[in-house]
């Protein structure tokens, strides 16, 4: 059962997946200011008439969408003298299920693997078919055709349970995608043409990871993937539940649950990759597009109060349609995708029979209405563009192959784990660090020409627009490198930008040894190590790693020049970089912890960052990890069957 404890105290003994934990004096109103809400109907109510906006109409929407997003990202920033609302305290009795299921809906059972095979060396011993995870970052294997057992090994390596944890009368799951606080709030979708021992037609299917097996929603027609997608390609897609999210953190959820996309489409993407799959958003579908889609009109039209109330709202339990994924063999360089048509297509999915009632996840709820008003303002239209190319895949720069055990994916990507506490006394080499950074870089090597600004590289090169997230390093304990602030330059388009904006006595200088493709950046000298425990809302962990960063986004001029549906889409990015920070700091032998609580503006004063045009949307930890021996590790499956 997951505890809630003061994240400037002490940290909770169930393994979060990061640590947002504010102080439990962060008051919402009193129960009693609460209003109650009615259940609504168990049916979708009709939405209202559809009629073509002016271009005034258009514009002041638009200008009513970035005003909601900025009000709330300013509404939900933590400071050192006040946090963002949150519960006073956590209603145990009603915390929300983390396991949605579709009752009646026919289940079908996947797969299981090894992570090892036995061999007569360590090397004989890895799995046939999961590569080593370095090898990814430099090119792709050949693609597996589509089958129960690549699509079992897909999600088995992607988003499945990893392990079961005990300790005391408390048991709780974890997965291979990382989730704030072990909430999860992302749910999967799998639409994909017929699959022997799978479906004998095509088919949505929602994945059930506690079963490891898919629960099938519905057939759908039989010439939707020939007419839209090339040979052997499936579609993913994610939602989102805020009320698992909002239940523990209150109006700050809404970023956590779209850092959590961000990773489940990091998890995805290195799964495929495995198989030799290649991924793509497919960001020109807009939010009712993968909401028909994935079967999500069965949820009753939401009405969103008009201040935090606390009642039975049954409502709240709907899903939130997030984006859409292709996944598609490597090496397909260009197909036709017209997605006006596509849309067109979609629509005749309302009239498809759907299958199994969502399961109800709590008896009682708090709505924090921010949270659904800003989601209404981040809902993307349909973009309708022609064509949809597909960028050579970019390999990483190799600074330093020996960092890396010989591990396969496969035990990477499911032995991961959320470090709870850091030791502070793992060092790590100058080399390593580097090298780390490299497969931060969304453009991979200078070799392949340009230099960093579009997405081309594993796993970034799923995402559909140029690299908006930057990194500030604050450098602890690195062999042969000066102890530090440092930053790390992804997309060099902002490089003057950021030099203009932030403290005119920074250094800006390349550090020693590093390489010349890695526009890493020393900016000061000395011991940040209080300093980064301060401004992560006073946890140690920020200090006790050999580095943490904060990952600072080109937010307001990417909002102003997109829309505002691009909000979420700065934390999906922010997740994927995250996700890597996971997987590179285990494929080097330590740990790392996504941090989800910071003191917002604070951490833009310490670089000099004035205005909306950067903020820090993520921070993160990565070292030598502290293991709790009164925690017990169970395997995955079968597990306890009980998630406590």
């Amino acid at each position: 059962m997951l505890q809630f404890l003061p994240s400037r105290l002490s940290l909770p003994l169930y393994p979060p997946h990061f640590h947002v934990l504010p102080p439990t004096s962060v008051l919402l109103p009193n129960r009693r200011t609460f209003a109650s809400m009615s259940s609504a109907s168990s049916s979708p109510s009709p939405g209202p008439s559809v009629t073509n906006p002016t271009k005034q109409e258009k514009g002041r929407d638009e200008q009513q969408e970035m005003a909601q997003v900025l009000k709330y990202h300013n509404q939900t920033k933590h400071s050192f003298t006040n946090y963002a609302k949150g519960p006073h305290g956590l209603d145990w009795a009603n915390q929300p299920n983390p396991f949605r299921r579709y009752v009646s809906a026919s289940l079908i059972p996947l797969l299981h693997f090894p992570i090892e095979k036995e061999g007569p060396s360590p090397a004989a011993a890895r799995t046939v078919d999961a590569p080593l995870y370095f090898s990814l970052f430099l090119s792709l294997p050949p693609p597996k055709p589509i089958s129960h057992s690549t699509i079992s090994q897909f999600f088995y390596d992607s988003l499945a349970l990893s392990a079961w944890k005990s300790t005391g009368f408390s048991t709780w799951s974890l997965r291979v995608n990382p989730s704030s606080g072990n909430l999860h709030p992302t749910e999967a979708y799998l639409i994909a043409p017929p699959i022997e021992s799978l479906s004998n037609s095509p088919f949505v299917a929602h994945y059930a990871p506690k079963e490891h097996s898919l629960e099938l929603r519905a057939a759908i027609p039989s010439g939707f993937f020939p007419q839209f997608f090339p040979d052997n390609s499936f579609l993913i897609g994610f939602s989102s539940i805020f009320w698992r999210e909002a239940w523990k953190y209150g109006e700050r959820a809404f970023r956590y649950c779209n850092h959590d996309v961000g990773h489940a489409i990091g998890a995805v993407t290195m799964a495929a990759a495995g198989l030799g799959w290649d991924v793509k958003l497919l960001d020109g579908l807009g939010y009712k597009d993968v909401q028909k889609l994935m079967g999500l009109e069965i949820f009753p039209e939401f009405q969103i109060p008009s201040k935090p109330v606390k009642g039975k709202i049954p409502e709240i339990e709907f899903e939130h349609p997030d984006c859409l994924l292709l996944v598609f063999p490597n090496g397909v360089s260009k197909f036709d995708l017209n997605y006006k048509q596509l849309s067109s297509a979609i629509k005749e999915f309302s009239s498809l029979e759907w299958k199994g009632k969502p399961n109800l996840l709590s008896k009682e709820h708090v709505c924090w209405d921010i949270i659904y008003r800003t989601a209404e303002a981040v809902k993307k239209p349909l973009t309708v563009q022609n064509g949809f190319s597909i960028d050579p895949f970019h390999s990483c720069g190799v600074c330093s192959e020996d960092s890396y055990k010989e591990f396969s994916v496969r035990e990477i990507v499911r032995k991961r784990r959320s470090a709870v506490d850091m030791d502070g006394v793992t060092i790590m080499e100058r080399e390593t660090f580097y090298q780390i950074l490299l497969h931060c870089l969304p453009s991979g090597s200078s070799q392949n020409g340009g230099k960093q600004r579009r997405q081309l590289a594993l796993p970034f090169r799923v995402l559909s627009w140029d690299a908006e997230v930057h990194a500030a390093l604050f450098v602890h304990r690195v062999e042969g490198l000066p102890k530090g602030l440092y930053f790390l330059v992804r997309n060099e388009d902002h490089f003057q930008e950021l030099k203009m904006a932030t403290r005119s006595d920074f250094k800006w200088e390349k550090p020693l040894g590093c390489p010349d493709d890695l526009p890493l950046y020393e900016l000061a000298r000395g011991n940040y190590q209080q300093l980064a425990k301060r401004l992560s809302c006073h946890q140690e962990i920020a200090s006790d790693g050999c580095f943490s960063l904060g990952m600072v986004a080109h937010f307001e001029p990417t909002l102003h020049n997109r829309s505002a549906w691009m909000y979420p889409r700065l934390f999906w990015e922010t997740g994927v970089l995250g996700q890597v920070l996971y997987l590179e700091a285990h494929a080097v032998g330590i740990s790392a912890t996504g941090i989800g609580c910071y003191f917002d503006d604070p951490v833009h004063e310490i670089l000099g960052l004035r205005g909306s045009n950067f903020q820090s949307l993520y921070h993160f930890t990565v070292g030598g990890p502290v293991l709790d021996k009164r925690i017990m590790s169970l395997p995955a499956y079968p597990g306890p069957g009980v998630d406590a």
